[in-house]
Parts: structure tokens; C-alpha cells; sequence
């Protein structure tokens, strides 16, 4: 069974829609601390391109074999021209990301030393779009829909003004129209605006934060239930998919059992781009199967894998069939 579901990754197209970023790697060697201030000299000795939120999600997709197509903005300069190169070498069509001269090609560039991250330096305008590229955007989705009949849109958000109140109304809007399964990464600016999507995937933090909850209390299966049951109560979504870092992954549909399935044990040597690697994998996995149990078990498994790699980094096919076989 688990080799048949990675052999129907191929058959399944996906559309991607968030705000995509430009990852910078700068790793160098510390010998010492500067004279001018009590800071490290990083000595610069490579640099590295990976792509990163949305597209990291897309790359994560390719990386399983899906046909993958990401629609965005980005800026009319030259790190869009680098984001487009990383797309087009993963066989990601950059067809329907649009350019806008009034805002940069949002980059994160993170010096590492010893395999740690020393700095980030953010490069980004977070402001909503404007109008005509939220009409653009819309109108570019729907011919895809009505042309390439995707079955999964996934929508990925880190609050840096793609994701509007527009464009997420319209594109679920959409999807409902045209047949699509919805999965949504939130962030908490538009936190409650992702209304009876098919998956909502939050983290613990994001949870508690737009629930306003406190971090007393143990955490368990009776308090997971009842953060389901108050999302869903503003949502009508029709699964909650919980990522709990060393905890594991939880799921619950309204009037079903729910689950919690535990973390394998890592050496975790960076959480970078976990996340994206987790709705990738689960969104695919119930795109092709409808199976939450099923695809909740290999995206934790997923999440696991990526977080023994350090920097962003997409999930190896090969290496999660491996475990997965071993596991399930």
C-alpha cells in the first residue's frame, strides 16, 4: 500500500499559493570577536540559494513527484531572477508568479558558523497587495483551475501581503467552485479568515496565540479536542491538523475520533522550513488517499526527516518511503 501512494505522488497537480522567499545561506568560520563591537567576525568561505516559504512548499511537492504550480509576487529584480533559475532546475513553472516593481523579492539571509545560525537579515515590504495584482493573481487561478484541474490547493502563508482578505475569500472561493481540496499553513494577521477549508494546519504557538490562551495546563488529548472544537467554531473547517514540535502531530474531525501521533526521535539540528515540509506531504497524501490517519503519520515522519538537516531543506522521497516502511 505505502509503495502504491508514493507511485500516485506523480498523478496528482497542485497548486501552491503564498508568499514565496528567497533563502540565503552565508557560512563561514568564527575565530574571534570584533574590536568594534561584541559581536563574531564571520569569515565568509560559500554561499547558498534555496528556496523558501511557498516555494519551499512547492519544491517539498516536486521533491515527491507531484506537478507542481506556485502563483505569487515577486519583486522585479535580481533575486527573482535566482528564484525563478532554483524553480525551473526543480521543474517548478515560475509561469504564474507575478512581478511588481514597488516591492522587493522577499530574501532571508542567515549567516551560519559551526552549523549554527549566527544572524538572519530579513530583506522584505509586507504591505497587502494591491488591487490589480489581487485581481491578476485571482483571474490567473481560476483559468488554471478551469484548464489543469488540479486536486489540491494549498495556501501558505507568513504574513507578507499576498495572502489578503481578498485573495484568501476568492481562492477558497474557488476551489469550492471548481472541486478543489483546501490545506492552509496560517499565520495569525489573517489567523481567522480561512473559512470551511478541507485542512487547517496551525502550530501549537499560533493555536494558543489567536486563542488567547496561557501555556498553564498539561497538554493532552481533552485540551487538543477543545482547541478543535473552538477553531472549528469560527472556521467550520473539516480537519484541524496540529503540528506539536517534539510532540508529535494531533488531528481531529468534528464528530470523529481524533489522534495524536507521537515524534520519532531525532537529532534535531534545524527546525527551518519543518513546517513546510509537513503540509506538503500531508495535503498530498490526502489529496491522493483521503486518508487524515494515513497521511498525519508520514507528514510527522516528514517533519522529522527534514529536521535532522540543517537550513531549509526539501524532504527525500527516497528516504521517507525508507522510513516510512520501516514504520507504518
Amino acid at each position: 500500500m505505502i509503495q502504491g501512494v508514493f507511485d500516485g505522488f506523480k498523478n496528482i497537480t497542485v497548486a501552491v499559493l503564498g508568499d514565496v522567499m528567497l533563502d540565503s545561506y552565508l557560512w563561514g568560520q568564527v575565530d574571534r570577536i570584533s574590536p568594534e563591537a561584541p559581536v563574531p567576525i564571520v569569515y565568509v568561505q560559500r554561499e547558498e540559494l534555496r528556496l523558501g516559504g511557498a516555494a519551499n512548499v512547492a519544491l517539498n511537492l516536486a521533491s515527491l513527484g507531484a506537478q507542481v504550480h506556485l502563483f505569487s509576487v515577486a519583486g522585479e529584480d535580481s533575486y527573482s531572477s535566482a528564484l525563478f533559475n532554483l524553480l525551473e532546475t526543480q521543474q517548478i513553472s515560475p509561469q504564474h508568479i507575478l512581478l511588481s516593481p514597488d516591492r522587493p523579492t522577499t530574501r532571508k539571509t542567515r549567516i551560519m558558523a559551526r552549523n549554527q545560525q549566527v544572524m538572519r537579515l530579513d530583506n522584505e515590504i509586507t504591505d497587502n497587495l494591491p488591487k490589480h495584482l489581487e485581481i491578476q493573481l485571482l483571474e490567473q487561478l481560476e483559468t488554471f483551475f478551469k484548464t489543469q484541474k488540479p486536486k489540491l490547493l494549498i495556501l501558505e502563508d507568513y504574513n507578507k501581503g499576498v495572502l489578503t482578505p481578498k485573495v484568501i475569500e476568492g481562492a477558497i472561493g474557488l476551489a469550492k467552485k471548481y472541486g478543489v481540496i483546501t490545506a492552509v499553513d496560517p499565520k495569525h494577521q489573517h489567523f481567522f479568515l480561512y473559512k470551511e477549508v478541507t485542512i487547517f494546519k496551525p502550530n501549537l504557538g499560533e493555536i494558543k496565540t489567536a486563542l488567547g490562551l496561557t501555556d498553564s495546563g498539561k497538554l493532552g488529548m481533552e485540551s487538543l479536542r477543545v482547541m478543535h472544537e473552538a477553531l472549528f467554531k469560527e472556521l467550520g473547517h473539516t480537519y484541524s491538523l496540529f503540528t506539536l514540535s517534539e510532540k508529535g502531530v494531533f488531528y481531529q474531525k468534528s464528530g470523529e475520533q481524533s489522534r495524536l501521533i507521537p515524534a520519532k526521535i531525532r537529532n534535531i539540528a534545524d527546525v527551518s522550513g519543518a513546517g513546510d515540509t509537513v503540509i506538503a506531504v500531508i495535503s498530498l497524501v490526502f489529496a491522493l488517499t483521503a486518508d487524515m490517519s494515513l497521511a498525519a503519520e508520514l507528514g510527522n515522519i516528514a517533519g522529522g526527516l527534514v529536521c535532522e538537516q540543517v537550513g531549509t531543506v526539501a524532504i527525500d522521497k527516497g528516504l521517507l518511503l525508507e522510513e516510512a516502511l520501516k514504520h507504518l
